[in-house]
């Protein structure tokens, strides 16, 4: 697990009962700031601070906008989301970054507190945290409790499929997709990542304390909204060899009592033994499956990859580490 980061207090006495909480998105324009924006506007316990859209790449008037912040949201590519970081430095304000640039950094908290009491905990005091990859949220919401039961190897060799809405490529690919004059390959699902490199594998791989990189297969389809993520298991090469009953068991028992997250009881699906990528559109939530039998086993995680894959996740953090139900604002 990663260790929170040491940077400042954060306002750590802040009473949310009585203040709001004073926010600013770096970054508002893009698919998840936009996401983000709207729906902290809706709430009553936030003030958003705004930036000038001449002022919106100019690094003093973006360090001002954060000094007078709470909580600061870097949306941001990568590269940026590193310099935004460095241009924090000597604020008393908390960092939620939704890039990659520091999921696998040890002075940053990884953002999924229902991967355990140490990850939710350290939300609860860290001042740097990184919001999960949709692509490797799916992924770990299976693999970690596995791994942590200790019925998933390290060296296993995992094959991942996972199929997303077109709005987790940003405004260029929703452009395209919704585009009257589009090209016909649209028309049916597209596998991307072909040449394994896909910038989530290295989250995954560190997350779950893997030894053998795992087969990534992301697939964009022609819908906007949803995401499900796919492993599948050969019960012999397990542990035990475990069935998927067993399997279930595990899954069902880490998420109890979580308000976000939930299995579905063993063998259920959304329509007649199908499996939808929607299912959870337009939600904050995440709903595992398990199905196979006595041989081979299919666990599936779906949600909405705006949702607990990006602007919910990064609305769940916040509400955790300033101290309020965690699904304040989520739906």
């Amino acid at each position: 697990m990663q260790k929170h980061g040491a940077v400042g207090s954060a306002r750590k006495g802040l009473d949310t009962d009585m203040a709001h909480i004073r926010v600013f998105i770096d970054g508002r324009e893009g698919t998840t700031g936009l996401r983000i924006a709207d729906r902290l506007g809706a709430r009553d316990d936030i003030d958003l601070i705004p930036i000038a859209e001449e002022n919106r790449k100019d690094p003093e008037a973006r360090r001002r906008c954060m000094a007078e912040s709470d909580v600061t949201f870097l949306c941001l590519p990568d590269a940026a989301a590193i310099e935004a970081s460095e241009l924090a430095k000597g604020l008393d304000l908390v960092l939620i970054d939704t890039s990659t640039a520091h999921r696998t950094d040890p002075d940053w908290t990884y953002g999924f507190p229902e991967l355990g009491p140490e990850y939710r905990s350290a939300l609860t005091k860290s001042d740097r945290i990184a919001v999960p990859g949709c692509h490797a949220g799916g992924f770990l919401s299976i693999a970690y409790p596995l791994r942590k039961a200790g019925v998933l190897p390290a060296d296993y060799p995992l094959v991942c499929y996972s199929l997303t809405g077109y709005t987790g490529g940003g405004k260029k690919m929703i452009a395209e997709y919704e585009s009257p004059d589009r090209s016909p390959l649209l028309d049916a699902p597209r596998q991307y990542g072909i040449g394994q490199t896909h910038k989530h594998l290295k989250e995954i791989v560190h997350v779950a304390k893997l030894d053998r990189t795992p087969v990534f297969a992301p697939i964009v389809a022609d819908f906007p909204r949803g995401m499900e993520t796919s492993i599948a298991l050969f019960s012999d090469l397990l542990p035990g060899h475990p069935g998927p009953e067993e399997i279930h068991s595990i899954l069902a028992n880490h998420y109890a009592g979580s308000s976000l997250v939930r299995v579905l009881p063993f063998g259920e699906s959304y329509d007649r033994g199908l499996i939808s990528a929607c299912a959870m559109a337009d939600t904050d939530r995440m709903e595992l499956s398990v199905h196979g039998n006595a041989d081979r086993i299919l666990i599936t995680s779906v949600f909405d990859n705006l949702g607990k894959g990006a602007s919910g996740a990064a609305i769940q953090c916040l509400n955790i580490r300033f101290g309020l139900p965690e699904d304040t604002g989520l739906c």
